[in-house]
């Protein structure tokens, strides 16, 4: 008898255990799913963006954007990216009488377009001595108040102007994989031939991650009721930038 009770009371005791760590768990599960997808996302949607980024500068150069992530890479490592080099600001007094950046980048190519023609700057210090020249002679630059002004489209690193450091030629293929996986790539898919209701053609893209993908090692059933979710609100489940059904303006699902 008292041996029974002794197992009963053991088994009372293991069952209280166990009720205990399951209430546990099923509050603590969720939030460490959450914390992880959270911590997950923001590498994926970083990623995103330099892709975005670079589809943005290929159709720039080429008319239209690419499926073919080795090609994009490719274009980033080895095409110049146009840069206007400034100086000096647009006063509020010279921005009433009607000028605009494009308006004084005009003035100053005429202005520099009549030096070069009237005299010879050559030498390290020729573009600087042809600034000089005109903030001095040039009469439509004087009458704007544009002495000190400069205006130079210059050549420049695509990658380094893009992504300012954060990746050289030998890293930059990082961006075309999924963080927390194995090396799996962004799903893309274009269709440069959209054509709108108002019959505007429109080159549109998509980049994707799906949860299952940087997921997929997290709780398996937190991991489907997450994607479960998002299909009932018909969102995509996963991280996305732009959209193949409509143009968005590139926007991500994050947004």
């Amino acid at each position: 008898m008292k041996a029974t009770k002794i197992i009963i009371s053991i088994l009372l005791g293991a069952g209280v255990c166990l009720m205990a760590y399951l209430c546990v768990n099923s509050i603590v599960t969720p939030i460490k799913f959450e914390e992880a997808r959270m911590h997950r996302q923001t590498q994926v949607i970083n990623n995103l963006v330099c892709l975005r980024d670079a589809e943005a500068q290929y159709r720039l150069s080429k008319g239209h954007f690419t499926a073919d992530l080795d090609s994009l890479i490719n274009f980033l490592k080895v095409t110049p990216k146009k840069e206007v080099y400034k100086e000096k600001s647009l006063t509020e007094k010279q921005l009433e009488k009607g000028l605009t950046e494009p308006k004084i980048t005009k003035i100053l190519d005429r202005a520099r377009s009549k030096a070069q023609r009237k005299m010879k700057f050559q030498g390290p210090d020729s573009l600087a001595n042809l600034y000089a020249y005109i903030w001095e002679k040039d009469a439509e630059v004087k009458a704007n108040g544009l002495q000190g002004f400069r205006r130079d489209t210059i050549m420049t690193d695509m990658i380094q102007a893009l992504y300012k450091g954060k990746y050289t030629h030998e890293t930059i293929h990082e961006i075309t994989y999924i963080p927390h996986t194995n090396n799996v790539r962004f799903e893309v898919e274009t269709n440069n031939h959209y054509t709108t209701s108002q019959g505007i053609k429109v080159p549109i893209f998509e980049i994707r991650a799906p949860f299952t993908t940087y997921l997929h090692d997290l709780d398996k059933q937190e991991l489907a009721n997450l994607i479960d979710k998002e299909k009932k609100l018909e969102h995509y489940p996963g991280l996305k930038v732009g959209s193949i059904e409509a143009p968005n303006n590139n926007a991500g699902n994050w947004e």
